[in-house]
């Protein structure tokens, strides 16, 4: 195998990774979760130019699986001949600080960062298909093949098949919805909305392509999920905290309406669990406190103390103040999350909480959850098809976690920063340890359906429905080949990463 640049690729770049990378601080402060077995990282040891041994402190029963997710190129290794001209293990101090102003940062690890970014430095050298060949920023971001890609097809030919791949920036979704119904993309299968299926449907003859719809493996095409670590406010986080309130929060739904009004009455009401095509799925994790019943859901409120003000219009907190909840929602990037925010508004307000529906951009909205700052986070369930894994929705090993950002933020730094696990929250953390260390595949199992079993019961999570295939379809062009019509779409399988796109191929009349 050889980088992008005819370099070849050898164990000194998985050990560039680890030991000038991974081990320092300045680099990676908070380590890899999936390096961390029994509370310590593993190590990496070279064995040969081909060949290394990873060790661990306990046996590591799904490594080879976290590899498959995890180890990419960034993962687990990274071109060692090109980046240790920014590392100063490799480059003296002068040239190093040279560089640095050069290039407009303050300290070297911003440099080698920033070099070490695939989608924002072409220069660097890849062992994937393509490899940009200019800025993102750019209205037309090129990709141009390999030439020392490693894979050939079954009659020996050479991988990829196309020989660029153009991104072209839209300002927002609706761009992107508006090119594909006239027919402009080859290929599209992110951020394509709902709502315009039957449109999408009724254009395709016209536009010259196909829809394809893949089946979601999200647990929930979205899911509410109040802030167990929210720091802005003690008295409201201690709200939060009572699985009372999120049971009531959850009760007081009307998934069947949303359904109606944002999916087309295409999805099936499912609470926040993994999709049915884990093994560890049980239909009664999916059907917990999903009901619509807003009388058990008050009595639960009025069970914790919450009282009515004088007009019956809100309830009161334990402090006299009016008890608000605000939601905080990115708008229009995957699917009618803003809609369904505004009905789960109206739900609220029936059972007396006073709930504002706040939308931000992207980065602004993560930048607020790593900061234990949104009360109530709204996101898709995914990355919980393979939970022991990725199962970050479920887990609070990484401050993606929507429901306790901080007691993520507490184990990636082991215990330097964040806010330590209690209760059933550290329960999970135990058992997802427990089954990383098991080789055993059907103890495995049942340690997850204990974790499941727990969120479930928890209501950490508030899920809505399981998206329709529909939620999942793709616009190609009807010469664009070699992709299935059938699939499963989720964010752990880099999707449309798992079908192949190096086989992809446009058919000549």
């Amino acid at each position: 195998m050889k980088w992008s640049d005819g370099v070849p690729f050898t164990a000194d770049d998985i050990i560039f990774w680890y030991k000038d990378i991974i081990l320092n601080d300045e680099l990676t402060p908070a380590k890899p979760s999936w390096m961390i077995v029994g509370g310590k990282l593993g190590e990496v040891e070279k064995i040969d130019d081909y060949t290394v041994r990873l060790h661990f402190v306990q046996p590591y029963g799904v490594l080879l699986d976290s590899l498959a997710i995890y180890g990419g190129q960034g993962g687990f290794f990274a071109p060692r001949h090109y980046l240790k001209q920014f590392h100063p293990n490799y480059t003296s101090e002068e040239r190093l600080e040279k560089m640095v102003k050069e290039e407009g940062f303050n300290y070297w690890y911003q440099l080698f960062m920033a070099k070490n970014d695939w989608i924002q430095n072409p220069d660097l050298p890849t062992l994937r298909a393509w490899k940009p060949i200019n800025e993102p920023t750019a209205t037309h971001w090129i990709m141009e093949r390999n030439p020392y890609y490693w894979k050939v097809d079954t009659a020996g030919n050479q991988l990829p098949y196309l020989d660029r791949v153009t991104h072209v920036l839209a300002e927002d979704p609706e761009v992107i919805n508006l090119k594909a119904m006239a027919g402009e993309l080859d290929f599209q299968l992110r951020h394509l909305m709902l709502n315009n299926y039957p449109m999408f449907m009724e254009a395709s003859e016209k536009g010259n392509y196909r829809v394809v719809t893949w089946e979601s493996g999200f647990g929930s095409d979205v899911a509410f999920s109040p802030n167990l670590t929210y720091k802005g406010d003690p008295v409201l986080r201690d709200i939060i905290r009572d699985r009372r309130f999120r049971i009531a929060l959850s009760l007081a739904i009307n998934r069947e309406e949303i359904n109606e009004l944002c999916y087309l009455g295409l999805g099936e009401i499912r609470a926040a669990t993994v999709p049915p095509q884990n093994p560890a799925y049980r239909e009664e994790f999916g059907k917990k406190y999903i009901e619509y019943n807003p009388e058990r859901a008050n009595a639960l409120l009025d069970e914790m103390g919450l009282r009515w003000d004088k007009d019956h219009k809100y309830r009161l907190r334990p402090d006299g103040k009016t008890l608000s909840l605000t939601i905080e929602v990115v708008a229009g990037i995957f699917g009618p999350w803003v809609d369904a925010s505004e009905l789960v508004k109206e739900y609220w307000e029936e059972i007396g909480i006073k709930t504002a529906v706040k939308t931000e951009e992207r980065a602004l909205w993560y930048q607020r959850l790593y900061a234990g700052e949104i009360q109530v986070a709204v996101w898709s369930f995914g990355q919980v098809l393979f939970p022991i894994i990725r199962g970050l929705r479920l887990i609070p090993f990484a401050r993606e976690c929507p429901f306790a950002p901080l007691i993520g933020e507490w184990y990636v730094s082991r215990g330097k920063s964040g806010v330590e696990p209690w209760g059933d929250l550290k329960k999970v953390l135990d058992l997802w340890e427990k089954a990383k260390l098991t080789v055993d595949r059907e103890k495995r199992i049942q340690l997850t359906q204990e974790i499941l079993r727990i969120n479930a019961e928890n209501v950490w999570n508030i899920g809505i429905l399981r998206a329709p295939a529909t939620m999942c379809m793709g616009v190609l062009k009807n010469n664009f080949r070699n992709v299935p019509e059938v699939a499963l779409s989720d964010t752990n399988l880099n999707s449309p990463g798992n079908a192949n796109p190096p086989q992809f191929f446009f058919k000549q009349k």
